[in-house]
């Protein structure tokens, strides 16, 4: 049995032309598996005697009996286990949305295609189930106490690993992201997902963040005295820039470290800016006169981007992984691209695209004026150790 035979296909559309060419389609592809259903209350039905784990389901949005969008609503309630395919007349905004809509629902998403229908894309778009990994929920992984998270800060349990990022233009690695991992003595390395949130809720943020920044400057020097000059990006909580005397520690901790304010980005989430204040407005800005770098983070992802921009003086912008993966086919995310790039253009400031995540990301990128690039393409985050290693191999393989 071919994997393709394992699959159940299910097609929900009320124009029965519609309906025939698509079972014809999925044939000469090598689906044989294929129901045909001319509603969703017929496709209800049909769902409820099969394992929907296999289960792909081809769905039109504007029906007559059930729109899309309410069946989408019905396979929520039944926590439907397979993946969905959109087909759709609609433009590319509405199919996007209700592309974001199933994945909010925890509904596996092959995302949309417009009608009528190519075979190729379609062919294409149905081998993603392949590799399509749900995203675990953090309520579904392990919960860990405040206790014992102060445990772990207490021992040392938090090492920071590094993602390179480059110059769009040289391709040179210029510098890279600090992501702290939990490495726990029972349950190995835990991601910041599962331990952060517990952190700023239970007053840790500050003890954690410190621990950070600490192996963070120290690892900045150790890369200076071997001759590799890289500027160092930290995630700071919006929560530590509420104590007056954060930026003194910053400026004492890089005089220890013997480096320069300079070397260092910090890098502050934009969903959190929302709960800035004066204390905090104080903070950053006079860091930024003591020369440190300030990047607002998942720029376009929360609430106040526009006019955070204007009260703190950021001096880089990250643009959000939505925005930049998969870039090329989707219009919505390229208009949103293009006016963040223009917008650091007007203001003087450095951009970096993150999620750069294929090639495609990549060259689509290289024919913008975008500074930095950070992604899964270009590497993942890894241990200090094994930065200057990946750095020669890129630069071999990138004729540095």
């Amino acid at each position: 049995m071919t994997e393709k035979s394992m699959i159940q296909i299910l097609v929900i559309e009320d124009n029965p032309s519609m309906l025939k060419l698509l079972q014809y389609m999925l044939g000469n592809i090598g689906y044989d598996q294929v129901t045909i259903c001319s509603s969703g209350q017929e496709g209800l039905i049909w769902l409820e005697s099969v394992d929907d784990t296999q289960t792909i389901i081809l769905l039109d949005l504007n029906m007559s009996k059930m729109d899309g969008i309410e069946f989408v609503r019905h396979l929520a309630n039944r926590q439907f286990k397979g993946h969905v395919l959109l087909l759709s007349g609609e433009d590319e905004r509405i199919r996007e949305t209700v592309h974001k809509l199933i994945t909010n629902y925890k509904i596996a998403s092959l995302g949309h295609l417009h009608k009528p229908v190519n075979l190729e894309l379609l062919s294409l778009k149905l081998e993603k189930w392949r590799q399509f990994q749900p995203k675990e929920s953090i309520t579904n992984k392990k919960q860990y106490s405040a206790n014992e998270l102060r445990s772990a800060i207490a021992n040392h349990e938090f090492i920071n690993y590094y993602q390179p990022q480059v110059d769009v233009k040289s391709t040179k690695v210029v510098g890279v992201e600090s992501l702290v991992r939990w490495y726990h003595p029972v349950d190995g390395i835990i991601f910041p997902d599962q331990f952060i949130h517990i952190a700023e809720t239970h007053g840790l943020i500050d003890d954690l963040t410190r621990a950070v920044i600490k192996a963070a400057f120290t690892q900045t020097k150790a890369w200076q005295k071997s001759g590799l000059k890289l500027q160092v990006a930290i995630n700071i909580s919006m929560d530590n820039f509420a104590d007056l005397d954060f930026a003194d520690y910053l400026l004492n901790a890089t005089a220890n470290a013997g480096i320069m304010p300079s070397d260092i980005v910090l890098e502050i989430t934009e969903s959190k800016l929302m709960t800035s204040s004066s204390i905090s407005m104080e903070v950053l800005t006079r860091l930024r006169i003591h020369r440190f770098s300030l990047s607002i983070d998942d720029f376009g992802t929360g609430h106040s981007s526009l006019s955070q921009l204007c009260n703190i003086p950021f001096n880089e912008l990250k643009i959000d992984q939505s925005f930049v993966h998969d870039i090329i086919n989707n219009e919505t995310q390229r208009a949103i691209f293009n006016a963040s790039l223009g917008l650091t253009k007007q203001l003087g400031m450095k951009s970096v695209a993150e999620g750069v995540e294929d090639k495609v990301d990549w060259t689509f990128l290289r024919s913008t004026d975008c500074d930095i690039a950070q992604g899964y393409f270009i590497a993942k985050p890894m241990p200090a150790e094994d930065i200057y290693p990946w750095i020669i191999k890129w630069e071999a393989a990138h004729h540095l």
